[in-house]
């Protein structure tokens, strides 16, 4: 595992320049109304490292720092004790994001391979999620939820595989932007959607996600 010195020296320098479950729905969005979609979820004259319509602490807006040497670009390292997510770039930068992370023992850290990524996503609970909480969830079991804002899923979905085991784990968007910075999710790593769109178009499949244990901190404190 990662230690600290192993990992990510944060910077000064904000980044402030654009960023260039299982599918049951019948249905999928057109480009256009992605585009429209897009478009209601990202703040006006949107500024990665300064707009914060959701109130988020400053520390959660996203920040390019650096790396250091050894760390593979295009790989995911989410830091669960300071709830940040990192993208490991070519030239030892890496771009950091405030995250969301699950509730309690439904966190699962552990090494992945994003094998799928989707822009507008449905999303249908898990048959735990549902046993759990049916109050909640069990009203999206056979038909699942449809794309959308609302959905639970947010805009950009990616999808966490062990081998070509589908974990059921994503990192994804959430139309619950002020859970940014806390345990609140049924496992999945959240952000904020506009966020995600950013890094969206950043990621390849094949890459590394690495989800680190919450009780143990991987990077600098600020």
């Amino acid at each position: 595992m990662l230690t600290r010195r192993h990992f990510v020296m944060t910077t000064a320098a904000l980044f402030s320049a654009p960023i260039a479950g299982a599918v049951h729905a019948s249905t999928w969005p057109t480009e256009a109304q992605k585009d429209t979609w897009d478009a209601q979820v990202t703040p006006a004259e949107y500024d990665p490292a300064t707009s914060n319509p959701w109130g988020l602490h400053p520390r959660f807006l996203p920040v390019r720092v650096e790396a250091n040497p050894g760390l593979v670009p295009g790989d995911i390292h989410v830091d669960a004790v300071a709830r940040y997510l990192y993208h490991i770039e070519e030239g030892g930068t890496a771009m950091r994001y405030g995250a969301a992370i699950g509730r309690g023992n439904l966190y699962e850290p552990g090494t992945y391979t994003i094998r799928r990524k989707v822009a507008w996503p449905h999303w249908t609970p898990t048959q735990a999620m549902i046993a759990r909480e049916p109050e909640k969830y069990g009203r999206y079991a056979d038909g699942g939820m449809e794309p959308g804002p609302g959905n639970a899923l947010g805009s950009r979905a990616l999808y966490l595989y062990v081998g070509n085991r589908d974990t059921y784990l994503r990192i994804h968007g959430t139309p619950a932007p002020r859970s940014i910075g806390t345990r609140a999710s049924s496992g999945c790593v959240r952000m904020v959607m506009a966020h995600i769109n950013g890094l969206y178009d950043q990621v390849d499949t094949g890459v590394m996600a690495r989800l680190y244990p919450a009780e143990d901190s991987v990077t600098a404190s600020s």
